[in-house]
């Protein structure tokens, strides 16, 4: 196994040179042209978020990302915050986590329910990536991987009646991992495990810990790439809004409607969508309700939420009601979204640095919950997906709520969903807001309006 320098504590330069003088397996493959291309100047991320992002993005002044800078202050929040709960190492098998420490991906979605990909890194910030067979290449790019191995995947899927065996493998080579990188520390974050590989590590005396709250509070705090690169997700997630907003029409179904969020997401260098919280009319109340085949009407209120995964990775989560054909919408409806409008406004205000989750349950706008319905939170935090923290409503303080302090470059959305409980169509409306030295900045800019 090669070793190199530590990459933690050096100049980004520094760090991406010692990548670029490495044999590892991940840079160099198989020794074959396609592997080595397949590794670096074909790699997706390397090519890069191509047209239209590129010409609407300088339209708009943005400024793209600089990925090696981002990669390398993700994986030293890592390292910080690992060294601040004195654990050794974590490994991680949440894809969101791995694309965090690594900035890497393959198969996101699938290998959420499939056991077949995972990292660890040390409280040193050596990192390791053990991958679906075959796809070594996928860390090529990133010079903050150190090594690649095959993945030992304990899911029934992959492991069938030997799970048993192949998961005191997988611990097996974990606790390996642990005794030569953790210098005696046999503290291990672990983030979420198939059963028989947790209950493995355990047995092997590895001391386990809570790995998802290592890696929310590392990712509270956005850095200035990933702003830049959250800026960018949103801007191109508000062009497709706007061209779904353009084309709704009486007549559509709801998964008409729907498809377009998915089509242009994904033109635009976005990964999925999370839900399909879209509905029409009468389904508009309760909210939550999934897109349906359900045909659109003149007149009637359409509302919805992003919930994607957009460019670069980067979450864009905002709801819009909007308003389908030339026929007015029904009175209740306009009032419920000018009510919903002043919740927005006021409750936007309030994120500052300094201010207490607990301030924001019970400072906030909310309509009368006896008489209204209302959504499942007052706010929460968002990076690559929706994350730390969760801002519950006043009267479930007691149950769920808990306390933590603003800080400057924290992302949170605002929500917004109020229902007549007496019947009716709903409102959801819901900005993402950056928190700024000198206040909340809006990063969704596009039109709360019934008619855009």
């Amino acid at each position: 196994m090669e070793r190199r320098p530590s990459k933690i504590g050096v100049s980004l330069a520094a760090a991406r040179a010692r990548d670029e003088a490495s044999t590892a397996i991940h840079r160099v493959g198989d020794g074959t042209d396609e592997v080595r291309a397949a590794a670096t100047e074909n790699h997706h991320l390397n090519i890069g978020p191509g047209e239209p992002c590129l010409s609407e993005w300088r339209d708009a002044g943005l400024e793209l990302p600089d990925l090696p800078a981002m990669r390398q202050y993700r994986l030293e929040r890592t390292v910080a915050q690992l060294r601040a709960m004195d654990y050794g190492g974590a490994v991680l098998m949440d894809p969101m986590n791995i694309r965090y420490v690594t900035d890497t991906t393959n198969m996101q979605l699938w290998v959420m329910h499939n056991g077949a990909r995972y990292c660890y890194v040390s409280a040193d910030g050596y990192v390791i990536v053990w991958d679906y067979v075959n796809t070594e290449f996928f860390s090529g790019h990133s010079h903050v991987v150190d090594e690649v191995r095959p993945a030992t995947g304990a899911t029934y899927f992959l492991a069938g009646p030997r799970y048993r065996e192949i998961g005191q493998r997988f611990a097996a080579e974990i606790g390996d991992v642990v005794a030569e990188h953790q210098r005696g520390n046999k503290r291990l974050a672990v983030d979420q495990c198939h059963q028989v590989g947790l209950l493995a590590l355990a047995d092997a005396g590895i001391e386990v810990g809570y790995g998802m709250e290592v890696m929310e509070l590392a990712r509270v705090v956005k850095g200035p790439d990933e702003i830049k690169a959250m800026r960018c997700a949103v801007h191109s997630c508000e062009a497709t809004m706007a061209e779904l907003a353009a084309a709704l029409q009486p007549g559509m179904t709801e998964r008409e409607v729907w498809a377009m969020l998915h089509a242009g997401n994904i033109r635009r260098a976005g990964e999925w969508v999370e839900t399909q919280i879209l509905s029409s009319g009468p389904r508009t109340n309760p909210w939550m309700q999934e897109a349906s085949s359900r045909v659109i009407q003149d007149g009637e209120i359409v509302a919805y939420d992003t919930d994607l995964v957009g460019p670069y990775g980067m979450m864009c989560d905002v709801s819009r009601t909007l308003v389908a054909g030339d026929r007015d919408p029904d009175p209740r409806a306009v009032s419920l979204h000018s009510m919903a409008k002043d919740v927005l406004a006021h409750n936007t205000e309030l994120l500052t640095p300094g201010r207490t989750v607990r301030e924001l349950t019970f400072d906030s706008l909310l309509p009368d919950p006896e008489r209204y319905r209302y959504y499942s939170c007052q706010y929460h935090g968002v990076g690559q997906c929706d994350e730390y923290p969760e801002v519950y409503m006043p009267m479930i303080w007691d149950d769920w709520g808990y306390d933590a302090v603003l800080e400057p470059n924290m992302v949170l959305t605002v929500e917004s969903y109020i229902g007549d409980r007496h019947g009716g169509e709903g409102v959801k409306l819901e900005n993402q807001v950056l928190v700024t030295e000198s206040g909340p900045e809006l990063l969704s800019t596009s039109s709360l309006d019934l008619r855009p």
